[in-house]
């Protein structure tokens, strides 16, 4: 009994060394991931995803101690991280404090360098890019950096990859997040932003109310440029027309004249003749209107009226029909009166 009770305890040693034995000889490495080996104490290979043998005693996986990793741990993630840093607080050009946050993405391209060559490589990416961020942002005046993000994660993704280079890191992007300036500062922006915008609403309103007047002046300069022609062209119809009436009638009254001296056959009486007619047509106008008048009769007005029997003797020895006047022409005397 007591026999078989050592060897079972020997069996138990020698099955918990094997496993042991096992546990450091057997390393199984995630998929993306990597291991260092060292032998005695100095580098000799990176171990690959999937199963690896190693010589227990002699090699062992090389431990890193990064910000916010798990202590002591072996394998490296070769897959794209990112790094969420809190606000930190930067002073612009124009010595305005601000609290800005971003998100840096980055990945491991040389694993032996990123363990050998800096002692954090977490903790380094972190303060470079608070660093650089104030590096890039001191630069400029606090409108910049609200408007200009896009410069911002350029310049400091270009200064983090320059620096993380030796370091067998790339860094991918970096996004700044938010950029919190000072509540009094704040209330000052949104209250010049607010004079902005109503200088350029009574701009736009100006140049509104210009467009309009322009407008409305051309429309006025048209409308008095087609009543122009509008009248110009009545004032042609309307002298075409008294043109052509003036002729029609100075054509009728120049035939009237021919029969008439065809008629009388004497020149002299043919003019004493429409020069009586004319005088006597302008005395019955006269006395249409019931205004006092006065009226003042030459002495060869009495020759003129005298003429008169005359023409109607040659009209009756031309066999033309004359009424009987039905007034006898009354003496200049009874005229004035």
């Amino acid at each position: 009994m007591e026999l078989f009770g050592v060897g079972a305890i020997f069996l138990l040693f020698f099955g918990i060394a094997l496993l042991t034995v096992a546990w450091k000889t057997i390393k199984i490495v995630p998929q993306s991931s990597v291991l260092l080996i060292e032998r005695l104490g100095r580098f000799n290979r990176v171990a690959q995803s999937g199963l690896n043998i190693i010589i227990p005693m002699i090699d062992s996986p090389r431990s890193v101690y990064w910000l916010n990793s798990r202590p002591g741990m072996t394998s490296i993630d070769l897959r794209e991280q990112f790094i969420d840093l809190p606000p930190q607080p930067v002073i612009t050009r124009d010595n305005v404090t601000i609290n800005v946050d971003s998100v840096v993405y980055w990945m491991i391209t040389d694993p032996i360098k990123s363990v050998y060559e800096i002692n954090d490589l977490v903790g380094s990416l972190v303060q470079l890019t608070i660093t650089g961020m104030r590096a890039v942002m001191g630069e400029m005046d606090l409108d910049h950096t609200l408007s200009s993000r896009d410069q911002i994660n350029s310049k400091l993704r270009l200064i983090l990859d320059e620096a993380t280079d030796k370091w067998g890191v790339k860094v991918t992007r970096v996004d700044v997040k938010n950029i919190n300036p000072p509540e009094d500062v704040r209330i000052t922006m949104e209250k010049q932003m607010t004079a902005e915008r109503n200088r350029r609403a009574l701009i736009l309103q100006a140049e509104g109310d210009k467009q309009a007047a322009i407008t409305r002046a051309e429309g006025e300069k048209q409308a008095a440029v087609t009543r122009s022609e509008g009248n110009k062209q009545s004032a042609i119809l309307d002298a075409e027309g008294a043109a052509q009436a003036r002729l029609v009638a100075a054509t009728a009254e120049a035939q009237a004249i021919n029969q008439i001296s065809q008629v009388i056959g004497n020149p002299e009486q043919t003019a004493q003749y429409l020069i009586t007619a004319r005088y006597i047509e302008s005395l019955r106008d006269m006395t249409r209107t019931q205004n006092s008048k006065v009226i003042f009769m030459p002495m060869e007005t009495s020759s003129m009226l005298s003429s008169i029997g005359a023409l109607k003797e040659v009209f009756s020895e031309t066999g033309e029909k004359s009424d009987p006047p039905q007034n006898p022409p009354r003496s200049p005397r009874e005229l004035n009166k």
